[in-house]
C-alpha cells in the first residue's frame, strides 16, 4: 500500500524535528545533508536542505525558501516561541499536483499555514541568501551596520 503523500511528507518533517538537534551558527553557509546526518544537528537552512534532498530522491520537486516565521506568542509574550520565530528562517516548498507549491518546515514540523512569510525561493540554499550586499567606497569609511527585523501582527491593517 502506498502512503498518502501529505502523511509521508509530514512524517519526514516530524522525524527531522525529533531526531535532530537545532543549533544556531553565525555563518550563512548551509551544511550538506551528509554533514547534517553525521552531526545529528543543524540550522533551519540545514534541515530544509536535508528534507529537500529526501523529497527529490522520492521523485518530487522541491525548492528552498528563505523568509520569516511569525509566531503569535512572540507578540503576546505568552508561551515559548517556535524555533526560528522573529528572525530569518528557512523551509522548503514541495510541488504537489493539484495543490501547487506547499510549504513544509522541518525545523518545527509545520505543514502549510500562514505563519511562514516567504521572501525568496530558489533551487539551492546559496541562491537565497537571507542577507547580502556590497560596499562601494574606501574600506576605512565603513564602520559597520546593524539591522533588526521584527515579525509581528498588524491587526486592522
Amino acid at each position: 500500500m502506498r502512503p498518502d503523500t501529505r502523511e509521508l511528507l509530514t512524517s519526514i518533517a516530524s522525524a527531522i524535528k525529533t531526531d535532530f538537534r537545532y543549533e544556531t551558527r553565525a555563518d550563512e553557509v548551509t551544511q550538506s545533508p551528509d554533514e547534517t546526518l553525521r552531526r545529528g544537528a543543524g540550522t533551519c537552512r540545514d534541515f530544509a536542505l536535508l528534507m529537500m534532498e529526501v523529497v527529490r530522491r522520492l521523485g518530487m520537486a522541491a525548492r528552498f525558501v528563505s523568509g520569516y516565521l511569525y509566531d503569535a506568542s512572540v507578540d503576546s509574550g505568552d508561551g515559548e516561541a517556535v524555533t526560528g520565530a522573529g528572525a530569518t528562517h528557512a523551509w522548503l516548498h514541495v510541488y504537489l499536483p493539484g495543490a501547487g507549491w506547499v510549504p513544509f518546515d522541518p525545523t518545527n514540523a509545520l505543514f502549510g499555514g500562514s505563519s511562514l512569510i516567504r521572501v525568496a525561493y530558489a533551487r539551492e540554499p546559496d541562491l537565497a541568501a537571507p542577507v547580502s550586499g556590497r560596499w562601494f567606497g574606501d574600506p576605512d569609511d565603513f564602520r559597520g551596520m546593524e539591522v533588526s527585523v521584527t515579525v509581528s501582527s498588524q491587526r486592522g491593517a
